[in-house]
């Protein structure tokens, strides 16, 4: 998957390079500790790691705005840490502690923070879809300039509520933004054989809904995408599709051994298109920082990263009668 020859033009002042890498950072450290504490049985259920598509999410919160939404899939933990929710909680959910977001009950799947308006976590495929265009209705409703950013993957793609949610959103020219993460093997078909159009930010059109195909292991190339399709989602255009060509280097989830692919793919793209190694190619062009200040934020995320695993670890479990509380809204 070469890279946009395009991105090598964008820009970006040495703060924004240094709070992208950190925060890419941040989620492949986190996710990392969250496959070692998976394999040690002390998270339960599934887990979809993150780890390969960093850039997509980073990239993305860039342009969000106050009051703009997220909503996406069960592969998610990325999501919540780029929108600003706190490791701790997010670690402790996985664990099923009292402390996570959703109190120990929702798990990997399904956490949610209103504060940080992140909205799931979903953990039927595409059924955030219709869920994020309604949260551009409301938004469009009560007259607020707010904007869905709705994610999905390229399995979800397939899905027919996705079609259903497209039309509604042209329809009545909803400001959401479907961000698709094409990380080219869904559950574990490669998108060539699952998909006869596989060019997916196409998937709008017969909507009427203009996409764009981004590079999805470029960081600034999703920022001026993303920037382009949230100003027209914004400015009451109606929907925008982006199809982020990203790739994940676990398997789908932490059960799956990705043996339909080679070894050597997935190390070529770790060599050559990491997402974190070529913002720091940029830190480093740009002469923004050396390699030592990085290891220092590699040293501060770590620590981060352990004292969220200790507090997961040492909040209790929820009581029994946890079990029937928040059953009715």
């Amino acid at each position: 998957m070469p890279a946009d020859s395009a991105s090598s033009n964008l820009s970006a002042t040495k703060d924004e390079l240094l709070a992208y890498y950190r925060n890419m950072l941040l989620i492949r450290r986190f996710e990392e500790r969250a496959g070692q504490l998976y394999g040690m049985g002390h998270i339960g259920g599934f887990c979809h790691l993150y780890i390969g598509q960093e850039a997509v999410v980073v990239g993305m919160e860039a342009v969000k705005q106050e009051g703009d939404q997220t909503i996406t899939g069960y592969r998610d933990h990325g999501h919540m840490l780029a929108c600003g929710m706190d490791p701790k909680g997010v670690m402790a959910e996985l664990t099923g502690r009292q402390g996570g977001y959703s109190k120990g009950k929702g798990g990997s799947m399904h956490m949610f923070s209103k504060e940080k308006e992140f909205y799931g976590g979903h953990g039927i495929v595409g059924a955030q879809a219709p869920l994020g265009v309604g949260l551009a209705f409301a938004n469009r409703y009560r007259d607020e300039p707010k904007v869905s950013l709705t994610y999905f993957g390229d399995g979800a793609a397939n899905q027919g509520q996705i079609f259903e949610a497209m039309n509604m959103a042209q329809l009545w020219k909803l400001p959401v933004v479907f961000i698709i993460e094409n990380n080219q093997y869904a559950m574990g078909t490669s998108v060539k054989r699952s998909h006869s159009e596989t060019h997916l930010y196409r998937r709008g059109a017969s909507f009427g809904i203009p996409g764009a195909e981004v590079d999805g292991m470029d960081v600034l190339a999703v920022r001026e995408a993303g920037r382009d399709a949230v100003e027209h989602a914004r400015a009451g255009d109606g929907p925008f599709v982006l199809e982020m060509k990203t790739y994940r280097y676990r398997g789908h989830s932490m059960s799956d051994p990705a043996k339909y692919r080679t070894r050597e793919e997935v190390d070529d793209v770790r060599e050559h298109n990491d997402p974190i190694k070529r913002c720091e190619k940029r830190i480093f062009d740009q002469g923004y920082a050396e390699e030592s200040a990085l290891k220092d934020i590699d040293k501060e995320i770590k620590a981060i990263v352990k004292d969220a695993a200790d507090f997961a670890l040492e909040s209790p479990e929820p009581a029994p009668a946890e079990l029937f509380e928040d059953v009715f809204a």
